[in-house]
């Protein structure tokens, strides 16, 4: 409904640019008031919030942390409490993704991704788990559809997501009734930064029963109603085109 999000506080990793700016924007005209989350992504993270307040003076402000930094956690919590009191909505959105080829794999790729697609949102979660039981809230977690079928040369990424899928339904059990927690699992939304050539893209779209990219307001739209779905808990919901049916 119009409005249904009016006098929350949604907490969005990740939210400067790409699919977490639309959920921020997404959220934000449902009423909520929207913390945009950023590491590296500073002069982005100004223009949605700029953007943002322009349509609803003081509804938006932008954080700073290292998500694989564990100290910087509680902090980002406590940040967003003395903005406003409360934390309704944690949205784990932000994410590390790069080709790891067997044989290549370092320590390095491995506690960056396993630490931006796992690790941090398990421990965010936990520093955010107070005023979200105060505010009977939710998690919504954005995993992605290689968690159930890998994806070639990105097996370190394919299980830290695989982990964030288990992590959704785990908490979900461990932190009801007054929290619940889903995920959203993208398919072909957005084409990666680091180019594919238009052959693969195209090889993957012969996958999408839909028959092309999808937005990231389908997104978006997703995690708004995971946001407000009163009866919904532990259910990772795949928005693809219909690509995960058997690629």
């Amino acid at each position: 409904m119009p409005g249904s999000l009016r006098g929350k506080v949604v907490l969005i990793t990740g939210a400067a640019r790409r699919i977490g700016a639309s959920i921020g924007r997404r959220l934000h005209a449902e009423g909520a008031d929207v913390v945009i989350h950023y590491r590296g992504s500073a002069v982005d993270a100004a223009k949605l919030c700029d953007e943002l307040n322009g349509l609803r003076d003081g509804s938006a402000i932008s954080l700073r942390a290292d998500l694989n930094v564990l100290d910087e956690l509680p902090a980002l919590v406590a940040d967003v409490l003395a903005w406003r009191g409360s934390l309704d909505v944690l949205v784990n959105n932000a994410s590390s993704f790069y080709r790891t080829p067997i044989g290549s794999i370092s320590v390095d790729d491995w506690d960056d991704l396993v630490g931006a697609n796992l690790k941090a949102p398990l421990f965010l979660s936990q520093a955010a788990l107070g005023p979200l039981r105060a505010a009977r809230g939710s998690i919504v977690n954005i995993v992605d559809i290689h968690a159930q079928r890998p994806l070639k040369d990105h097996p370190v990424y394919g299980a830290a997501k695989a982990g964030l899928a288990m992590l959704t339904r785990s908490l979900a059990k461990d932190l009801a009734p007054e929290v619940r927690v889903n995920g959203v699992s993208p398919g072909a939304i957005l084409w990666p930064e680091n180019d594919i050539d238009e052959s693969e893209k195209q090889a993957i779209l012969r996958q999408v029963p839909a028959g092309r990219l999808g937005d990231p307001g389908d997104i978006a739209d997703c995690v708004l109603y995971l946001a407000g779905a009163d009866y919904v808990t532990g259910q990772v919901i795949a928005v693809d085109g219909g690509r995960s049916i058997g690629w």
